[in-house]
């Protein structure tokens, strides 16, 4: 559904939050105090506007209270900005604001001000490059409790060419510990796989699972047969 959002700070991480919204299709607002940055933006977001955010008469007129979402994304040099800017919107009445923290202290206080989600994106991308850093086959991970999320790895190349069932990723038999919740292909994905679906050269796994289960993807998928040509005639092997 698409939604009005305003993103206020468009440092490293705002100017890319703010960029994947348009291009998903929503109306956003970039605000930042800095006219290189505001130039950056123009074409990759709905309005860039320089203006200051501090301040409430700055948002009254731009007409933030009306827009369904704020992402207060001012960097770690800016905490008391970050907070004056949060109480601000929280006092115009924004249904949902989602504000980024310096520290646990910083999202404390936030959360405590009315901050709806609370975001680190310094400690999350120490956890993404502690799952990620020493497999060159994981490509992301996304945490959902403690030691399981969901990881993008590609396959090995000894697993392309065979089924997930052949690869022992089907849900039948999975023989790995982890669930294949799609494949990504080129620009489309294959959600929730069949066990007959192919691994196929460039395809991107998004599997469900502990890091332990996906670090042994590669050592046990050195076991498999080689697949058999599709024009071979013979049985393709059942794991």
């Amino acid at each position: 559904m698409k939604k009005q959002v305003c993103v206020i700070g468009l440092g490293r991480f705002g100017a890319t939050v703010a960029k994947e919204l348009y291009q998903a299709g929503h109306d956003v607002l970039a605000i930042d105090i800095d006219e290189a940055k505001i130039q950056d933006m123009l074409g990759h977001v709905t309005y860039a506007v320089r203006a200051d955010a501090s301040t409430e008469s700055v948002l009254k007129e731009l007409d933030v209270a009306d827009f369904d979402v704020a992402v207060v994304a001012l960097g770690n040099d800016n905490i008391q900005a970050s907070i004056l800017v949060t109480s601000l919107l929280k006092s115009l009445g924004l249904p949902f604001i989602i504000a980024r923290a310096a520290d646990e202290r910083h999202g404390d206080i936030l959360e405590r001000i009315g901050a709806d989600k609370i975001v680190h994106p310094e400690m999350e991308s120490a956890r993404r490059t502690a799952h990620v850093g020493f497999d060159s086959g994981v490509v992301d991970y996304m945490p959902i409790v403690p030691n399981f999320g969901l990881t993008k790895v590609h396959p090995p190349e000894a697993m392309l060419r065979h089924t997930l069932e052949e690869a022992g990723l089907g849900s039948s038999h999975d023989k790995h510990g982890i669930s294949v919740v799609a494949i990504r292909r080129g620009r489309s994905y294959v959600m929730n796989p069949a066990d007959d679906e192919e691994i196929k050269p460039g395809d991107l796994l998004i599997v469900a699972g502990t890091s332990e289960h996906v670090g042994h993807l590669y050592d046990v998928a050195k076991e498999l047969p080689p697949p058999v040509p599709e024009d071979s005639g013979e049985l393709r092997p059942v794991s």
